[in-house]
């Protein structure tokens, strides 16, 4: 009998990629505001609203439910939505473990790269080190204390926390934002450029994830990112570079981007390095941690 995967952010690129990884070997289920197929359950955060037979007989959640953080402008109400999908869903699933009596095996989280701070800086961070003090920092600090909960309520033997640097697919995200621009000859870096912007191949952070489901040893935070580092100005080079374009326009300006997205332009305009060290001392290896070779198998995929 296949043990149960209760997965939350359905319509993410994430979930999309990692249910064809484990659906062979477990009975995967999707938590989502509607119901589109035999395994999706519904729920509703905001009202506090669950089906509750989705949980019967898992051993394991996968959280990557969360309002994506670069959509929209940082509004105080957006502010607010960023938490909340974060760390009311994982209370929400908390509170429904605890009324159904349920333990489980492991509670995998999503978590941020940005929990060391909006920074650009001369230092590698690991995951020994503190958070910043910004918000991008306090969201992922909020996210990260709502998954070790479930260990601290004894609802899980253990809690992985996943921190996720800029998730490279073809299919959303930085890179489908990046590429249209670099192929109609407008696409340029922002700000100065040197910006470092830690980032994964979409097949490594799903792999990661399988890895963290059927790796009992696992415990606490990891870094997810690929350890050859880039800066935004490298990856803009890089692309053209896979896509044979030029690139002729000038750095866009720190000041137009503020203008654009407010206090959100500091995650674009700064970054800095993280180890993927402890992940690799885990077991784990990169089939793509060289950004040329991956941005090759993105892009070129339907060339």
């Amino acid at each position: 009998m296949k043990e149960v995967v209760l997965i939350t952010g359905a319509g993410g690129m994430i979930a999309r990629e990692l249910v064809k990884k484990i659906e062979n070997e477990y009975e995967v289920r999707f938590l989502t505001r509607k119901k589109r197929q035999n395994n999706d359950y519904e729920w509703d955060i905001k009202q506090g609203i669950i089906d509750v037979s989705a949980f019967d007989n898992i051993s394991h959640i996968i959280h990557l439910a969360g309002a994506n953080i670069s959509e929209k402008r940082w509004t105080d109400e957006r502010k607010k939505e960023l938490i909340s999908s974060r760390v009311d869903s994982a209370q929400l699933l908390l509170n429904t473990l605890q009324k159904k009596k349920i333990k489980l095996k492991s509670f995998i989280s999503a978590s941020g790269i940005n929990y060391y701070g909006t920074k650009t800086t001369d230092k590698i961070f690991t995951e020994e080190d503190d958070p910043g003090n910004d918000f991008l920092s306090e969201v992922v600090v909020l996210w990260e204390k709502a998954a070790d909960d479930f260990k601290e309520q004894n609802l899980a033997e253990r809690v992985v926390k996943i921190r996720t640097a800029v998730v490279l697919s073809e299919q959303d995200g930085a890179l489908k934002k990046m590429a249209p621009t670099i192929k109609n000859y407008i696409g340029s870096p922002l700000g100065s450029g040197k910006q470092y912007m830690p980032w994964i191949h979409i097949d490594d952070i799903c792999s990661i994830y399988e890895f963290a489901l059927k790796n009992s040893d696992m415990n606490g935070a990891y870094n997810a990112t690929s350890y050859q580092h880039t800066t935004n100005e490298n990856l803009t080079k890089k692309i053209a570079e896979v896509l044979n374009k030029p690139l002729f326009m000038p750095n866009v300006p720190s000041f137009v981007l503020k203008l654009i997205f407010g206090e959100l332009a500091d995650a674009l305009l700064e970054g800095s390095r993280a180890s993927s060290q402890k992940i690799q001392d885990a077991g784990f290896q990169f089939e793509f941690p060289d950004l040329k070779k991956a941005l090759e198998n993105l892009l070129q995929k339907n060339s």
